[in-house]
């Protein structure tokens, strides 16, 4: 890399690389916790899950929404001398990143199963079905103010400064 060059990845695509993994991991805890009647039951079960599923939904879109919308107010331009990393690099350092946290989640997702069946996998989907409700609203952010919003990957999460390119870059 030149000198001052350094690597931006898009905030959207982080978020939803995260909700698609989140939610299909717990779609299959889910469908795999039908079939385990579980201390509770099934009917018990499915239904605590259903809501469970809602509430992380509620809470997954909600959370952050206004440290997101603050970062995004306070972004600077991106220099000339970035890199913009492609999507599918984007999703497979973050995969890569964090494998050992999703494998827990699933891990403790299926082994819910036991207790009440189904659950754990609908929290779980629920979790990622509100990151994916999150990435959409924070894409109509981003048409509002005809920009993207990028990140250093190397300093951390989408909690970190934003920088910004025109709406067609990265495209």
């Amino acid at each position: 890399m030149a000198r001052g060059a350094y690597t931006l990845a898009r905030v959207g695509v982080l978020v939803r690389v995260a909700a698609r993994w989140l939610f299909w991991l717990g779609a299959v805890a889910a469908v795999g916790g039908v079939f385990v009647p579980g201390l509770t039951g099934r009917r018990i079960g499915i239904l605590g899950g259903a809501a469970l599923f809602i509430v992380a939904a509620v809470v997954a879109f909600a959370v952050r929404r206004g440290r997101y919308a603050a970062l995004g107010a306070d972004a600077t331009r991106a220099g000339k001398s970035v890199f913009l990393q492609d999507r599918r690099v984007t999703a497979r350092i973050w995969v890569r990143g964090h494998r050992w946290w999703l494998l827990a989640a699933f891990a403790l997702a299926a082994a819910s199963t036991l207790v009440a069946s189904s659950a754990g996998g609908m929290l779980l989907a629920g979790a990622g079905a509100g990151l994916w409700v999150k990435s959409l609203w924070f894409e109509r952010l981003e048409r509002s103010g005809d920009v993207r919003y990028w990140i250093r990957p190397d300093r951390g999460g989408v909690s970190s400064a934003y920088e910004t390119t025109g709406f067609m870059a990265g495209r």
